[in-house]
């Protein structure tokens, strides 16, 4: 237990005083304040973590257009410690429990109160397209989705869990599956709670216990979550897999050049394509 701040919200100094004597053990700053400052620190704390996300992706779409490369960008501006290289990750969007729900209730907070925060709805709605412009790119890749074998790799919305809600994945899924493909699925940690909740479609559906075997006979390979096990794979095997050795990731997880050494055709989020 280890955070790197504790913020509370009191209505009274009884409360303030408990408070810091529980936390006194800690070794973090402690903040105590109102109860409205308290709940607008967590929503814009979040929010302002979603806007970075957010602003890096229309950053990576600029970078489409002109012949840029986001991971260049970002590492730059990433360096000034004013702005940190944190949450500068450009790719298929945010998703998971907390930033979707805080910048949402954020948002709502600020309607309630008369309060035009309109930079929030655009970065939601920046979020928002990602999924598209990411299946976009998939149709332009294949031209016809119908009865196209799809790998999909990564299914939580980041690495080291198996938290799926909100994951930007499951929407990329339901529009390759609403475009006839058929998908193979693998995640390290999600696939047990997946294949609970995500209805199968007209056997179009499958979970396989490794990405080799999810590769099989495919004419794409999707990555979207940032597994660190999928920079590791071997690119060989991979390869003769696949039925089309073509690779679109969704996180810029993997290096260009290395992937176009193993014959395959790259295309990523805001960097030239290999």
């Amino acid at each position: 237990f280890h955070p790197d701040r504790i913020v509370c919200g009191v209505d009274s100094e009884r409360a303030k005083r408990i408070l810091e004597e529980l936390y006194r053990p800690l070794e973090a700053p402690v903040l105590i304040t109102g109860l409205n400052t308290a709940e607008i620190i967590k929503h814009a704390a979040n929010s302002f973590l979603s806007m970075k996300i957010s602003f890096i992706n229309m950053v990576a779409d600029l970078c489409e257009a002109i012949g840029g490369d986001v991971t260049q960008v970002a590492k730059g501006i990433g360096m000034d410690p004013r702005i940190g290289p944190h949450f500068l990750q450009a790719g298929v969007g945010f998703g998971g429990y907390c930033l979707p729900k805080d910048l949402r209730a954020f948002i709502y907070l600020a309607e309630e109160h008369g309060v035009d925060f309109s930079l929030l709805k655009q970065v939601e709605r920046i979020n928002q397209q990602r999924v598209e412009m990411f299946v976009r790119k998939v149709r332009n890749a294949l031209w016809v989705l119908h009865d196209k074998t799809i790998a999909v790799l990564g299914l939580s919305f980041k690495a080291g869990t198996d938290d799926t809600r909100e994951t930007p994945a499951l929407r990329v899924v339901d529009a390759l599956l609403d475009d006839g493909a058929c998908l193979r699925l693998h995640d390290p940690k999600a696939m047990p709670l997946l294949k609970r909740v995500l209805p199968d479609r007209e056997n179009r559906l499958s979970y396989w216990e490794s990405p080799y075997e999810a590769a099989a006979r495919a004419h794409a390979l999707l990555i979207l979550t940032e597994w660190p096990e999928y920079k590791e794979l071997d690119w060989s095997k991979l390869r003769e897999a696949m039925e089309i050795p073509l690779i679109i990731d969704g996180r810029n997880l993997l290096d260009p050049c290395t992937v176009r050494r193993a014959g395959f055709e790259y295309i990523s989020v805001g960097r030239p394509d290999a």
